[in-house]
């Protein structure tokens, strides 16, 4: 059985693509507020943009609003990622924007929503309660998680940059703290790591301590985050390993495919020049 790794990365071959398109249909943009205009708002975005992404990224929250319809919406959205994977004979990757993180048999159930009911490959999780709320989210490899470590908000700081002892005995970044339990959580080879792009130095601390690991960077564009810096403190020594998240910046474009497409191609020649060095 493969991982969501292996799975992820033959999408990154295929495409040529670290992007990854959120798609967060935030009221403001929609023609009015109802589940059945977030979902065709995504929908349009998936169609126009499934060339040049190597994962998307649907956000919860914008769906939750709706109730039982945005629920629906979702799944619709999912399974129109579905549709463009077959279309194009590779499977595009959906992370669910979630942001969960409960006790063990409640975690089994956020699960069992995101992988079986709504068929998202991946969900974003919060570490806050330790491994066994983690666990249930990794049991199947072809399934896959991004565990919050230092995120793209100015409040991050207030818990995730607090000093603590490592297991060397010295002081170091909480962050730090998670990046190693997620390399030793991750025996699926199906755990990454969520970093904000918005702080670049920390990302490639963070990549120092976690070599091999994914990252999921939310924060370019809308929330201040440079690509440049954030891939150069990103990528890992093979020029993988980062997926760039961006939402705002393609989905307020005039042209959200010319968009998608013109970061897809500022990526790979990043990616060429790491590749020389």
């Amino acid at each position: 059985m493969e991982s969501f790794f292996s799975l992820l990365e033959r999408r990154v071959d295929d495409c040529s693509s670290l992007l990854c398109v959120g798609l967060d249909p935030h009221p403001d943009d929609l023609k009015a507020r109802a589940a059945a205009e977030a979902q065709s708002f995504c929908i349009a975005l998936v169609r126009a943009t499934a060339p040049y992404a190597a994962a998307f990224k649907p956000n919860a929250a914008f769906f939750e609003i709706y109730g039982a319809e945005g629920w629906v919406a979702l799944k619709h959205v999912i399974d129109a990622v579905g549709e463009e994977s077959q279309r194009r004979g590779s499977h595009i990757p959906v992370i669910l924007d979630a942001k969960r993180g409960d006790i063990a048999s409640t975690a089994q159930a956020y699960a069992s929503a995101a992988f079986d009911s709504l068929g998202a490959d991946a969900i974003t999780v919060s570490p806050y309660l330790g491994g066994d709320s983690v666990e249930p989210l990794l049991r199947n490899p072809e399934k896959g998680a991004f565990l919050l470590c230092k995120t793209s908000n100015p409040g991050s700081g207030d818990l995730q940059d607090l000093r603590i002892q490592g297991e060397d005995g010295q002081s170091q970044a909480l962050y730090l703290r998670v990046a190693s339990l997620a390399r030793a959580w991750n025996a699926h080879q199906n755990l990454g790591l969520v970093v904000g792009a918005t702080f670049p130095d920390t990302l490639r601390e963070i990549r120092a301590a976690a070599p091999g690991l994914w990252i999921l960077a939310p924060g370019i564009g809308a929330q201040g985050g440079e690509l440049e810096a954030a891939m150069q403190a990103g990528l890992r020594t093979d020029a993988m390993g980062l997926l760039i998240s961006v939402s705002r910046g393609i989905s307020r474009a005039p042209d959200p495919a010319a968009a998608a497409a013109e970061l897809r191609d500022l990526i790979a020649e990043i990616r060429r020049a790491q590749k020389r060095r």
